[in-house]
């Protein structure tokens, strides 16, 4: 099958940080934490390395080891972070085809500190990665099976509804993983390119960043789930979502994503599982036990290998522990890439986890 990975690619540097090195200060009534780095302080850091990154280049290379053939729809400068991130497509099988170069803005560049608990601390430089325009997006490139959108910033994040317009003019399954800021700064116009959109996967933050919007067609709170006797609920579906002052119940949310025309919402929830609403029903995969070098990445993994497995024609309750394990892998490596998956030792692992059970709730 042919899937085409649209949006940004970022080269990542990477500092590993004893956690006796750098001091964290959590919140008591807010599930917020910080990394306090000391003024004009040399920190020793453990190690220092430069990686491929960006939604889109972890897509790609996800969706290759998958057995897709794909392509990479992305923007980058003419520098030497250009040519790094193209050779590692081509050496994971991307087609760099539809790359394009940007003659002025540099290619973008990202660095991640690692320390604590692993959920890593992110400064990003977007650059080209913001310059995309109607004129970059060829009829052509949209000739596949998948078109994967990730997240898509400032001027890129216009291009939007654009994008998604071509994907379904060329009949292709369209999978979407956006990012807050193209979210809150336009969430009407996102919500109004959803019945277009076959496949939806956020996150908890992402996710609240859409309530507003919802709540203004919807309305607010919402109905809850019918659990059995005794069943305990996963913590987002106890808690529900709540963004820009308004609250919603995870039912009432997934409802009301799907009433837009979404076929599938997969909404992660880290260590908390992650959740898939599709024909009136909702699932819950638990997250998987893993020693966490770091989270970056696992998003990227969860959503491509959700939609792939969607475009393969497999079940949702195979492609949420399939999508689940995959991540569960990446986050045992430091970089967003090294531990994805391919095929055949996916199958394996999802053929060995009996254990790993799917809930299922009538919506």
């Amino acid at each position: 099958m042919k899937a085409m990975s649209i949006g940004g690619a970022m080269v990542d540097t990477i500092a590993i940080i004893e956690s006796d090195r750098i001091e964290r200060m959590s919140m008591l009534n807010a599930e917020t934490s910080f990394l306090l780095l000391e003024e004009g302080r040399k920190t020793e850091a453990l190690d220092v390395s430069t990686h491929c990154g960006g939604g889109a280049v972890n897509t790609a290379v996800a969706l290759a080891r998958l057995g897709f053939d794909v392509s990479a729809l992305v923007k980058l400068g003419r520098d030497a972070r250009a040519e790094f991130l193209l050779t590692r497509l081509g050496a994971e099988g991307v087609s760099t085809r539809w790359v394009i170069r940007d003659a002025e803005a540099p290619t973008g560049a990202s660095v991640i500190v690692s320390s604590h608990d692993r959920n890593a601390a992110v400064f990003t430089f977007r650059g080209a990665n913001t310059t995309l325009s109607p004129a970059d997006l060829t009829d052509a490139a949209f000739a596949a099976d998948l078109v994967y959108v990730s997240s898509l910033s400032n001027r890129s994040a216009d291009c939007f509804p654009t994008i998604i317009d071509k994907a379904k003019a060329a009949g292709a399954l369209v999978a979407v993983n956006a990012g807050v800021r193209q979210l809150s700064v336009r969430g009407g116009t996102f919500l109004d390119s959803l019945a277009k959109v076959d496949i939806l996967a956020i996150n908890r933050p992402e996710a609240e960043a859409l309530v507003p919007g919802l709540v203004a067609r919807f309305g607010e709170g919402g109905a809850t789930l019918t659990l059995d006797a005794g069943e305990q609920p996963p913590p987002l579906l106890a808690r529900g979502l709540v963004g820009g002052g308004y609250e919603m119940s995870l039912p009432a949310f997934l409802h009301a994503v799907r009433g837009l025309g979404t076929r599938y919402v997969m909404l992660t929830d880290g260590h908390g599982g992650a959740f898939v609403c599709a024909n009136e029903s909702v699932l819950f995969c638990p997250a998987v036990d893993a020693t966490v070098a770091s989270t970056t990445g696992a998003g990227d993994a969860m959503a491509a290998t959700f939609a792939a497995y969607i475009a393969l024609g497999r079940p949702g309750d195979v492609a949420l522990r399939a999508a689940t394990i995959n991540a569960a892998s990446v986050v045992a490596y430091i970089d967003t890439q090294s531990g994805l998956l391919r095929r055949e030792a996916l199958e394996g692992r999802l053929a060995v986890r009996s254990d790993l059970h799917v809930r299922k709730w009538k919506l």
